[in-house]
C-alpha cells in the first residue's frame, strides 16, 4: 500500500500547488511581486527573506483560499449535503484522510523533533507513571490496611481485584470519549479523577469506604494509559514513533520503582501518623497513599500548560486552532535549537470533510438537563458506534488478533507478578512455622508473663492465677487448655486463637482479644472491660521488606529490556519483537519449575518481567499505529481493558494455587505467553505507515 499512498500524495502535490509549502503565485499568496504588500506592513520576522517563506503570510487576513473558492463553486446549486448520498460523503471523507495522514507527515516532520515533544514527553510520562503506581500500591498497603480495617482474607482478594476492575471501565470509556471530547480534556479529566479518589482515599476509615474510592481512582487512571498513547503518537514523525513511544513506556517501570521504594521508606514506621480520639487513626500506609498521588497530580497541573493534539483537532475540523499549534511546536523546537528566525511553512492543511450527526440544540430550547441529557446521550451513542466501527470488516482481524495478544499478556504478565510475592510469602511462613515451638501440659501458676511470646503452640496446659501484662502474643495458639483466675491486661495480639478451652474467673482488662480469637472455647464468669478499639499495627513486619524488594528488583529488571526494546524497535520492527519477546518470557516462565529458594524465585522473576517488557512496548506502539486517527484512542481502551480483564482472571487463578502446586501457574502462562506470540506473528507490521 505504500507506493500507491506515495501515488497519491505525489498526485495531490502536483494538483494542489500549496502542499508541502510550494507556493504557486496565483494571487492568493502575498508573493514579494505584489504592490498590494506595503512596505511598513512586512512583519518583522519574515523582513529580508525571500518570498517563499512569506507563504503563510495572508492565511489569517480573510483571503479566501483556493480550495474555499472551487468548494463555493461546486455549491453553487445549493444542494445540501443531506440529499448527497452518505456513500459519497464518506468515500470524499476517505480520501481526504489519506491527503491529510501523508500532510500531516510532512508537517511534523517540518516541524522537527526537539524541546517541545520531551516536555511532553514527560508531562505524559507522569501520567503513565501514576498507573504504573495505581497497580502496586494496593499490593503494598493490603498487609497494613487488612490490620488496619480488620480485613479477611476474602476482603482482601476484592481490593486487587476492584482497582483493576475500575481501570477496565475506565479505559473503555475514557478511551473512547478521548476521540470525541479530545486528548488532552480527557485526560485531564481522568487523572483529576484519579488523584481526587486516590487523595480521598487514604483519609477515609470503612473498608467499604476504601474500597468504593479504590474503584473510582482506579477507573480515571485506567482512561490514562490509552489517551496517552494517542496522545503522543500524534505528535512524532514516522521514523522516532517506534522509539519514543518506547521510551515514554519507561515511565510504568519508574511507577513501579517509586511505589516499592515510597513503600520501603513509608510504611514501615509506624509511628508515622497521628490518631484523632480512639476512633480515627491515619497509619503510615495512608501517608504512602498520598505520597503515591503525587505523579499524578504533578502530570495534571503541568498538562494544563500543554496544547490539544492537533491531529484531533483536524480531524474534527478546526483547522486554525491546529494549525496555530503546530506553529508552536515549529517555533518552540527552532527556538531550541537556535534557529528562531526559521518560519513554519504550511499556510493551508487538509481537514477531513465532516459528516456531522450530532444535533447541537440551541440554548433556548427545553431545560438545563434535558440539553445536557441530549449531550451526553449523544455522546455515548457515537462512542458506541466507534467502539463497533473497531469490529468492521476493515479492522476485524486486526482487532481480534490483537485482543489474543493483549488477553494472553496480561493474563501471564499479571497473574505471575501477584503469584511471585505470595509464592515467596508462602515459603517465608513455610520456613517460620517450621520452626514452631509446641509445649504439652504443661502448668503454670502465680506467674507474671510480660515478655513476648511468638510461633507457639500450648496444648492441654493448666494456668492457674498467671497474670499477662503488656505483653505481646504473635501467632500463638492454645489448644485445650484451662485457665482459671487469670488476669489479661494490656495484650495485643496478632494470629492468636484459643481453641476448646475452658476459661473460668478471668478477667480481660483493655486487650485485644476480641470474640472471634476464641474458638468452641467456655467462658465461665469471665469479664472484658476497656476493650481496644480497631485492628492494631504493633508488628513490624520483616518480611514485608522482602516484598518491596521484589516488586522493586522487578520494575528495575525491565530497565535493560526497555532500553533494548526501544533501540530495536524500529529495526526489528514491531511485529518480530512482540513474537520474540514472548516467546523468551515463555522459556523463562518455564524454569521457575527449577526455583525453589527465595532467590531463585526471585532471580527468575526479573528474567521474566526484562524479557515480556519489549513485547508489551511494541504492543503499545502497534495498537496506536493500526487505527485511524478517530478511532485510535477507542481500539486502545477496548484492548487495554480487556487487558485488565486478563490481569483480574491471573490474579484470581494464579493465587489459588499458591502453596498447592507450581505446574499450574507456570503452564498456564508459559502456554499463553506461546500462543500469544504465535497469533503476534500474524499481525501486520506497521513501522513504515503514516500515522493515519
Amino acid at each position: 500500500g505504500g507506493r500507491e499512498a506515495n501515488q497519491v500524495s505525489d498526485d495531490y502535490r502536483y494538483q494542489d500547488g500549496n502542499y508541502e509549502g510550494y507556493a504557486p503565485n496565483d494571487g492568493y499568496y502575498r508573493g514579494g511581486d505584489e504592490p498590494a504588500q506595503e512596505e511598513d506592513a512586512q512583519s518583522d520576522v519574515t523582513e529580508g527573506h525571500d518570498e517563499d517563506d512569506e507563504v503563510y503570510e495572508g492565511e489569517y487576513q480573510g483571503i479566501p483560499h483556493p480550495d474555499d473558492i472551487k468548494e463555493k463553486q461546486k455549491r453553487a446549486p445549493a444542494v445540501a449535503d443531506e440529499y448527497r448520498d452518505r456513500a459519497d460523503l464518506m468515500a470524499e471523507r476517505m480520501e481526504d484522510e489519506e491527503q491529510l495522514a501523508h500532510q500531516y507527515e510532512n508537517i511534523i516532520e517540518e516541524c522537527g523533533h526537539g524541546r517541545f515533544q520531551w516536555t511532553l514527553f514527560f508531562v505524559l510520562g507522569l501520567a503513565l507513571m501514576a498507573d504504573g503506581v495505581e497497580v502496586f500500591v494496593v499490593g503494598f498497603v493490603l498487609p497494613s490496611a487488612e490490620k488496619d480495617m480488620c480485613l479477611s482474607s476474602s476482603n482482601k482478594g476484592m481490593l486487587g481485584l476492584i482497582v483493576y476492575l475500575g481501570m477496565m471501565v475506565g479505559a473503555v470509556m475514557l478511551g473512547g470519549l478521548a476521540d470525541k471530547l479530545g486528548r488532552r480534556k480527557c485526560l485531564i479529566i481522568s487523572l483529576a479523577i484519579n488523584a481526587a479518589f486516590a487523595f480521598l482515599s487514604s483519609f477515609v476509615q470503612g473498608y467499604g469506604f476504601f474500597l468504593f474510592c479504590r474503584l473510582i481512582s482506579g477507573l480515571g487512571i485506567g482512561g490514562s494509559l490509552p489517551i496517552v498513547f494517542a496522545y503522543f503518537s500524534e505528535f512524532l514523525s514516522r521514523e522516532k514513533r517506534g522509539e519514543h513511544l518506547s521510551w515514554l513506556c519507561m515511565f510504568w517501570m519508574i511507577g513501579g520503582i517509586f511505589a516499592s521504594a515510597m513503600a520501603w521508606s513509608i510504611i514501615p514506621h509506624y509511628g508515622w501518623g497521628f490518631s484523632m480520639g480512639t476512633k480515627y487513626h491515619f497509619h503510615s500506609w495512608r501517608v504512602f497513599v498520598l505520597v503515591c498521588s503525587l505523579p499524578c497530580i504533578t502530570s495534571l497541573v503541568a498538562l494544563k500548560f500543554m496544547p490539544e493534539s492537533p491531529r484531533f483537532l483536524l480531524e474534527i475540523g478546526k483547522h486554525d486552532e491546529a494549525w496555530m499549534i503546530l506553529k508552536q511546536v515549529h517555533d518552540t523546537n527552532m527556538r531550541a535549537k537556535g534557529e528562531p528566525e526559521r518560519v513554519f511553512t504550511v499556510s493551508y492543511i487538509k481537514t477531513p470533510k465532516q459528516i456531522d450527526e450530532f444535533i447541537e440544540i440551541q440554548s433556548s430550547t427545553g431545560t438545563w438537563y434535558q440539553r445536557w441529557l441530549v449531550r451526553i446521550t449523544t455522546t455515548f451513542k457515537q462512542v458506541w458506534d466507534n467502539v463497533l466501527y473497531c469490529l468492521t470488516a476493515q479492522y476485524r482481524t486486526n482487532t481480534l488478533m490483537l485482543a489474543v495478544v493483549w488477553f494472553t499478556m496480561a493474563l501471564s504478565y499479571y497473574g505471575l507478578t501477584v503469584w511471585f510475592p505470595d509464592m515467596i510469602r508462602y515459603l517465608q511462613e513455610e520456613a517460620y512455622e517450621s520452626q514452631v515451638k509446641i509445649f504439652d501440659e504443661e502448668e503454670v501458676s502465680h506467674f507474671t508473663f510480660n515478655f513476648t511470646l511468638e510461633n507457639q503452640i500450648h496444648r492441654n496446659g493448666e494456668y492457674r492465677n498467671d497474670k499477662f501484662i503488656g505483653m505481646k502474643f504473635k501467632e500463638v495458639r492454645f489448644e485445650d487448655s484451662l485457665f482459671e483466675e487469670c488476669h489479661f491486661e494490656d495484650v495485643t495480639s496478632s494470629e492468636t486463637f484459643f481453641e476448646n478451652c475452658t476459661i473460668t474467673s478471668t478477667v480481660f482488662y483493655n486487650t485485644d482479644l476480641y470474640e472471634n480469637k476464641f474458638i468452641n472455647c467456655r467462658l465461665i464468669n469471665s469479664t472484658f472491660l476497656m476493650e481496644k478499639e480497631g485492628c492494631h499495627l504493633d508488628f513490624e513486619e520483616d518480611n514485608d521488606f522482602l516484598i518491596y524488594l521484589v516488586s522493586f528488583l522487578g520494575s528495575l529488571s525491565v530497565l535493560p529490556g526497555n532500553i533494548i526494546s526501544a533501540l530495536l524497535m524500529d529495526k526489528i520492527g514491531r511485529i518480530k519483537m512482540i513474537g520474540d519477546s514472548m516467546l523468551i518470557s515463555a522459556v523463562c516462565c518455564f524454569f521457575l519449575f527449577f526455583g525453589n529458594s527465595e532467590s531463585a524465585m526471585i532471580g527468575w522473576q526479573c528474567l521474566f518481567c526484562g524479557a515480556s517488557i519489549a513485547a508489551w512496548n511494541a504492543l503499545d506502539v502497534i495498537t496506536v499505529e493500526l487505527y485511524p486517527t478517530d478511532k485510535r484512542a477507542t481500539a486502545f481502551g477496548i484492548l487495554n481493558g480487556l487487558c485488565k480483564f486478563g490481569a483480574i482472571l491471573g490474579n484470581s487463578i494464579f493465587a489459588s494455587f499458591v502453596g498447592i502446586t507450581k505446574v499450574v501457574p507456570i503452564l498456564l502462562a508459559s502456554s499463553a505467553l506461546v500462543g500469544g506470540g504465535l497469533v503476534a506473528l500474524r499481525l501486520p507490521e506497521t513501522r513504515e505507515q503514516v500515522l493515519m
